[in-house]
């Protein structure tokens, strides 16, 4: 009798296991939402609608960008940080819930709390508590992952939390009340407007949910330009075959790029450097002479 309940215990861990396996290959496998192959070859911007209902939210990690949709347009865009290399951002298929300001914390279970000599597993913390550290907003994406505020700009474009998304007060501010206007959800501007005066916590539930798409995605065919981005947790995703396979997907003629001019435009994608190139040098055979490597994230000013 035991053994058969050991069987069948190995049995489910095991096929646990393989569906993990599938969904994490396909996960890593998604394009970005911003690329050409998703797109069409073109993002189209447009106001927020109040009272539509379908809004999105999806991030890509490499590029440290987040985008709010509404009915497939892009509304806006925004930089943020992710998690560190130990402590990586969940590349899934999340689920936003609620929008919390003023939002208590609760420790997770994890070796970097039960180290804390500060905090633990489970306590409550309050808003009013210094050892809080979610700032005015936070948005729950299930099993303890979050979308919340950043201490400040030195956090953009940087691994810096323990698997949650850190986004600017300002900038969540104004995702939140683009989210709040859209699902007219049941909570007044002059509620949000005390919420950020004061510590008290207020709670808007998602319902529906919104759904946060997650991608690690660092060769990004964007708006006619190629973009590789740092492979920031090391995936090995900065390939010859994966720049030419993003190439195709995005109908760009690359037999005018060898292997060698792609290994230089992978080698120039490093520390906080992207390489940027658009694919009319990749069609007529220009790409090593006009492209170059920028600035995945854009200087901030302090807030």
């Amino acid at each position: 009798m035991i053994f058969r309940f050991l069987s069948i215990l190995a049995l489910g861990l095991l096929l646990s296991g393989i569906s993990y396996a599938q969904a994490y290959a396909l996960d890593i496998a998604r394009d970005s939402a911003r690329s050409d192959s998703r797109t069409g070859g073109r993002i189209q911007k447009t106001v927020l609608v109040r009272g539509d209902s379908d809004v999105r939210i999806s991030i890509n990690l490499p590029s440290f960008q987040m985008t709010l949709w509404q009915n497939g347009k892009e509304i806006s865009s925004y930089p943020i940080g992710i998690g560190l290399a130990d402590f990586p951002v969940a590349i899934s298929m999340r689920r936003a819930t609620s929008i919390d300001w003023n939002p208590v914390w609760i420790p997770p279970s994890s070796d970097w709390i039960e180290k804390s000599s500060t905090v633990k597993p489970g306590e409550i913390i309050l808003p009013t508590d210094r050892r809080n550290p979610l700032g005015k907003i936070k948005i729950p994406l299930g099993n303890g992952y979050l979308i919340h505020q950043a201490k400040g700009p030195g956090d953009m474009g940087n691994l810096v939390s323990h698997g949650c998304i850190r986004v600017l007060q300002s900038d969540l501010y104004d995702l939140t009340e683009k989210i709040v206007a859209a699902m007219e959800l049941d909570v007044t501007p002059a509620q949000i407007a005390a919420a950020k005066r004061s510590k008290k916590t207020l709670i808007a539930q998602l319902d529906p949910f919104v759904p946060v798409e997650i991608t690690y995605d660092t060769i990004v065919v964007e708006g006619g330009r190629l973009n590789i981005y740092p492979d920031v947790y090391r995936r090995k995703r900065n390939t010859v075959e994966n720049v030419r396979r993003e190439l195709q997907t995005s109908w760009v003629d690359d037999r005018r790029l060898t292997d060698a001019e792609i290994k230089r435009m992978i080698a120039a994608a490093s520390g906080k450097r992207k390489f940027v190139v658009s694919v009319a040098a990749i069609r007529n055979g220009t790409a090593s002479a006009v492209g170059r490597a920028v600035a995945v994230v854009q200087a901030i000013r302090g807030e």
